[in-house]
Protein backbone atom coordinates (compact mmCIF):
# COMPACT_ATOMS: atom_id res chain seq x y z
CA UNK A 1 0.00 0.00 0.00
CA UNK A 2 1.28 3.46 -0.87
CA UNK A 3 2.35 5.75 1.97
CA UNK A 4 0.57 8.71 0.34
CA UNK A 5 -3.03 9.72 0.84
CA UNK A 6 -3.65 9.71 -2.92
CA UNK A 7 -1.95 8.32 -6.03
CA UNK A 8 -2.03 10.17 -9.36
CA UNK A 9 -3.40 7.94 -12.12
CA UNK A 10 -3.00 10.45 -14.96
CA UNK A 11 -5.68 12.42 -16.76
CA UNK A 12 -6.66 14.32 -13.58
CA UNK A 13 -7.67 11.08 -11.86
CA UNK A 14 -6.54 10.01 -8.38
CA UNK A 15 -6.92 6.95 -6.19
CA UNK A 16 -7.15 7.39 -2.41
CA UNK A 17 -5.34 4.97 -0.11
CA UNK A 18 -6.58 3.57 3.19
CA UNK A 19 -4.68 6.42 4.91
CA UNK A 20 -7.37 8.75 3.49
CA UNK A 21 -10.26 6.85 5.11
CA UNK A 22 -13.01 8.93 6.67
CA UNK A 23 -13.95 9.16 10.33
CA UNK A 24 -17.72 8.61 10.29
CA UNK A 25 -18.22 5.25 8.53
CA UNK A 26 -16.31 2.51 6.67
CA UNK A 27 -15.71 3.02 2.96
CA UNK A 28 -15.69 6.81 3.31
CA UNK A 29 -13.05 9.28 2.15
CA UNK A 30 -12.03 11.93 4.68
CA UNK A 31 -12.49 15.40 3.24
CA UNK A 32 -9.12 16.71 4.49
CA UNK A 33 -6.94 15.03 1.81
CA UNK A 34 -9.60 15.75 -0.81
CA UNK A 35 -9.42 19.43 0.13
CA UNK A 36 -5.66 19.27 -0.28
CA UNK A 37 -6.11 17.60 -3.66
CA UNK A 38 -8.51 20.31 -4.88
CA UNK A 39 -6.02 22.96 -3.74
CA UNK A 40 -3.27 21.12 -5.62
CA UNK A 41 -5.45 20.92 -8.75
CA UNK A 42 -6.14 24.66 -8.64
CA UNK A 43 -2.43 25.44 -8.27
CA UNK A 44 -1.53 23.08 -11.14
CA UNK A 45 -4.21 24.64 -13.36
CA UNK A 46 -2.99 28.16 -12.67
CA UNK A 47 0.63 27.19 -13.30
CA UNK A 48 -0.24 25.49 -16.62
CA UNK A 49 -2.25 28.53 -17.71
CA UNK A 50 0.66 30.87 -16.97
CA UNK A 51 -1.40 32.94 -14.56
CA UNK A 52 -0.07 35.95 -12.69
CA UNK A 53 1.98 35.15 -9.53
CA UNK A 54 -0.88 35.75 -7.10
CA UNK A 55 -1.33 34.58 -3.50
CA UNK A 56 -4.18 32.43 -2.19
CA UNK A 57 -6.40 34.61 -0.01
CA UNK A 58 -9.46 32.43 0.50
CA UNK A 59 -10.55 28.93 -0.42
CA UNK A 60 -14.08 27.70 0.20
CA UNK A 61 -15.02 24.04 -0.08
CA UNK A 62 -18.58 22.69 -0.28
CA UNK A 63 -19.22 18.98 0.24
CA UNK A 64 -22.00 17.88 -2.11
CA UNK A 65 -22.56 14.30 -0.98
CA UNK A 66 -21.13 11.08 0.37
CA UNK A 67 -17.37 10.78 -0.29
CA UNK A 68 -16.70 7.17 -1.26
CA UNK A 69 -13.17 5.85 -0.85
CA UNK A 70 -12.89 5.37 -4.61
CA UNK A 71 -11.27 6.86 -7.71
CA UNK A 72 -11.58 10.65 -7.94
CA UNK A 73 -11.74 12.78 -11.09
CA UNK A 74 -10.98 16.49 -10.87
CA UNK A 75 -11.79 19.29 -13.29
CA UNK A 76 -10.72 22.92 -12.92
CA UNK A 77 -11.85 26.19 -14.52
CA UNK A 78 -10.87 29.83 -14.15
CA UNK A 79 -14.04 31.74 -13.28
CA UNK A 80 -12.59 35.23 -13.05
CA UNK A 81 -9.19 35.75 -14.68
CA UNK A 82 -7.10 38.77 -13.83
CA UNK A 83 -3.65 40.21 -13.24
CA UNK A 84 -4.38 41.26 -9.63
CA UNK A 85 -7.42 39.15 -8.62
CA UNK A 86 -8.43 35.71 -9.85
CA UNK A 87 -11.16 33.19 -8.98
CA UNK A 88 -10.62 29.51 -9.78
CA UNK A 89 -13.00 26.60 -9.26
CA UNK A 90 -12.16 22.89 -8.90
CA UNK A 91 -14.75 20.10 -8.79
CA UNK A 92 -14.19 16.52 -7.64
CA UNK A 93 -16.37 13.66 -8.84
CA UNK A 94 -16.57 10.03 -7.78
CA UNK A 95 -18.38 7.40 -9.87
CA UNK A 96 -19.57 10.13 -12.21
CA UNK A 97 -21.18 12.25 -9.48
CA UNK A 98 -19.87 15.62 -8.27
CA UNK A 99 -19.02 15.31 -4.57
CA UNK A 100 -17.11 18.50 -3.71
CA UNK A 101 -16.30 21.89 -5.15
CA UNK A 102 -13.60 24.42 -4.20
CA UNK A 103 -13.56 28.10 -5.12
CA UNK A 104 -10.27 29.93 -4.55
CA UNK A 105 -9.61 33.66 -4.62
CA UNK A 106 -6.04 34.71 -5.38
CA UNK A 107 -4.83 38.30 -5.04
CA UNK A 108 -1.72 40.24 -5.93
CA UNK A 109 1.23 40.29 -3.53
CA UNK A 110 2.56 43.58 -2.19
CA UNK A 111 4.59 45.06 0.63
CA UNK A 112 2.13 45.91 3.41
CA UNK A 113 4.51 45.43 6.35
CA UNK A 114 4.08 49.08 7.37
CA UNK A 115 0.37 48.55 8.14
CA UNK A 116 0.40 44.87 9.17
CA UNK A 117 -1.36 44.13 12.46
CA UNK A 118 -4.38 42.61 14.15
CA UNK A 119 -3.16 39.00 14.10
CA UNK A 120 -3.88 36.71 17.03
CA UNK A 121 -1.09 35.97 19.49
CA UNK A 122 1.09 33.01 18.49
CA UNK A 123 0.30 29.60 19.96
CA UNK A 124 2.83 27.81 22.16
CA UNK A 125 5.25 25.93 19.92
CA UNK A 126 4.38 22.33 18.97
CA UNK A 127 7.76 21.40 20.42
CA UNK A 128 6.43 22.33 23.87
CA UNK A 129 2.95 20.86 23.40
CA UNK A 130 2.15 17.44 24.82
CA UNK A 131 1.32 14.39 22.70
CA UNK A 132 -2.42 13.77 22.64
CA UNK A 133 -4.90 11.28 21.22
CA UNK A 134 -8.08 11.78 19.24
CA UNK A 135 -11.37 10.67 20.74
CA UNK A 136 -11.24 6.86 20.53
CA UNK A 137 -14.64 6.81 18.82
CA UNK A 138 -13.14 8.33 15.66
CA UNK A 139 -12.52 5.76 12.93
CA UNK A 140 -10.78 5.78 9.57
CA UNK A 141 -7.22 5.80 8.33
CA UNK A 142 -6.85 9.56 8.11
CA UNK A 143 -7.28 10.25 11.81
CA UNK A 144 -4.89 7.38 12.62
CA UNK A 145 -2.29 8.85 10.24
CA UNK A 146 -1.95 12.14 12.14
CA UNK A 147 0.23 13.32 14.98
CA UNK A 148 -1.76 15.40 17.49
CA UNK A 149 -0.29 17.64 20.18
CA UNK A 150 -2.16 19.89 22.60
CA UNK A 151 -1.32 22.98 24.65
CA UNK A 152 -3.18 23.67 27.87
CA UNK A 153 -6.23 21.72 28.99
CA UNK A 154 -8.84 20.74 26.43
CA UNK A 155 -12.53 21.09 27.27
CA UNK A 156 -15.70 20.07 25.42
CA UNK A 157 -15.75 22.27 22.32
CA UNK A 158 -12.38 23.94 23.04
CA UNK A 159 -8.84 22.97 22.15
CA UNK A 160 -5.48 24.50 21.32
CA UNK A 161 -3.72 21.89 19.25
CA UNK A 162 -1.18 21.11 16.56
CA UNK A 163 -1.54 18.59 13.72
CA UNK A 164 1.13 17.12 11.48
CA UNK A 165 1.44 14.12 9.15
CA UNK A 166 4.38 12.17 7.75
CA UNK A 167 2.33 11.01 4.75
CA UNK A 168 2.68 12.71 1.34
CA UNK A 169 -0.53 14.16 -0.08
CA UNK A 170 -0.14 12.79 -3.65
CA UNK A 171 2.17 10.12 -5.00
CA UNK A 172 3.30 10.75 -8.57
CA UNK A 173 3.00 14.56 -8.67
CA UNK A 174 4.89 17.43 -7.05
CA UNK A 175 2.70 19.07 -4.41
CA UNK A 176 3.26 22.50 -2.89
CA UNK A 177 3.67 23.00 0.86
CA UNK A 178 0.48 25.11 0.76
CA UNK A 179 -1.65 22.28 -0.67
CA UNK A 180 -0.19 19.83 1.82
CA UNK A 181 -0.81 22.25 4.71
CA UNK A 182 -4.41 22.90 3.67
CA UNK A 183 -4.87 19.15 3.26
CA UNK A 184 -4.80 18.85 7.06
CA UNK A 185 -7.15 21.67 8.09
CA UNK A 186 -10.48 19.84 7.80
CA UNK A 187 -9.57 17.79 10.89
CA UNK A 188 -10.36 20.93 12.92
CA UNK A 189 -13.83 19.40 13.40
CA UNK A 190 -12.31 16.51 15.35
CA UNK A 191 -9.77 18.11 17.70
CA UNK A 192 -12.25 19.85 20.02
CA UNK A 193 -15.28 17.58 20.18
CA UNK A 194 -18.25 18.86 22.14
CA UNK A 195 -19.95 15.45 22.22
CA UNK A 196 -18.39 12.04 21.67
CA UNK A 197 -18.82 10.90 18.06
CA UNK A 198 -20.15 7.48 19.06
CA UNK A 199 -23.24 9.20 20.50
CA UNK A 200 -23.59 12.25 18.24
CA UNK A 201 -22.81 12.94 14.60
CA UNK A 202 -21.66 16.42 13.59
CA UNK A 203 -20.20 16.19 10.07
CA UNK A 204 -19.29 19.41 8.34
CA UNK A 205 -21.02 20.55 5.18
CA UNK A 206 -18.25 22.91 4.16
CA UNK A 207 -14.87 24.38 5.03
CA UNK A 208 -13.74 27.94 4.40
CA UNK A 209 -10.18 29.12 5.01
CA UNK A 210 -9.15 32.79 4.93
CA UNK A 211 -5.43 33.57 4.94
CA UNK A 212 -3.63 36.75 6.01
CA UNK A 213 -0.30 35.30 4.86
CA UNK A 214 0.92 32.07 3.29
CA UNK A 215 1.51 29.27 5.84
CA UNK A 216 4.89 27.61 6.26
CA UNK A 217 6.19 24.35 7.68
CA UNK A 218 4.66 20.97 8.50
CA UNK A 219 2.55 21.84 11.55
CA UNK A 220 -0.99 23.23 11.48
CA UNK A 221 -1.93 25.00 14.71
CA UNK A 222 -5.61 25.31 15.62
CA UNK A 223 -7.17 27.41 18.37
CA UNK A 224 -10.59 25.81 18.00
CA UNK A 225 -14.10 26.43 19.30
CA UNK A 226 -17.04 24.15 18.48
CA UNK A 227 -20.59 25.36 19.20
CA UNK A 228 -23.85 23.42 18.88
CA UNK A 229 -27.21 25.17 18.64
CA UNK A 230 -30.56 23.83 19.93
CA UNK A 231 -32.00 22.89 16.52
CA UNK A 232 -29.41 20.60 14.92
CA UNK A 233 -27.01 23.27 13.70
CA UNK A 234 -23.42 23.83 14.71
CA UNK A 235 -20.27 25.77 13.87
CA UNK A 236 -16.57 25.03 14.12
CA UNK A 237 -14.28 28.05 14.12
CA UNK A 238 -10.52 28.16 14.51
CA UNK A 239 -7.65 30.59 14.33
CA UNK A 240 -5.02 28.84 12.21
CA UNK A 241 -1.31 29.06 12.96
CA UNK A 242 2.04 27.85 11.75
CA UNK A 243 5.19 27.90 13.85
CA UNK A 244 5.75 31.58 12.99
CA UNK A 245 2.33 32.65 14.26
CA UNK A 246 -1.21 33.42 13.16
CA UNK A 247 -1.99 32.53 9.53
CA UNK A 248 -5.75 32.91 9.16
CA UNK A 249 -9.10 31.42 10.10
CA UNK A 250 -11.16 28.32 9.30
CA UNK A 251 -14.93 27.90 9.59
CA UNK A 252 -17.21 24.89 9.18
CA UNK A 253 -20.97 24.47 9.11
CA UNK A 254 -22.06 21.38 11.08
CA UNK A 255 -25.19 19.27 10.97
CA UNK A 256 -25.73 17.81 14.45
CA UNK A 257 -27.84 14.72 15.17
CA UNK A 258 -27.74 11.65 17.42
CA UNK A 259 -26.24 8.49 16.01
CA UNK A 260 -28.44 5.50 15.34
CA UNK A 261 -26.89 3.79 18.38
CA UNK A 262 -27.62 6.56 20.87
Amino acid sequence: MTDAYLTALGGDRYLPSEHAGGAWQPGELHFAPLGGLLTHAIESHRAAAGGAPLLLSRIAFDILGFLALDEIAVRVATRRPGRTIELTEATASIAGRDVAVARAWHSVAGDTAAVAGGAADPLPSPSTARPAAFDPAWGGGFVRSLELRQSGEAAPGRSTSWISSRHPLVEGEAVSPLARWLGLVDVVNGVAVRATPDAWMFPNLDLTVHLLRQPEGDWVGMDTTVAFGPTGQGITGAALHDERGHVGHAMQTLTVRPTARS
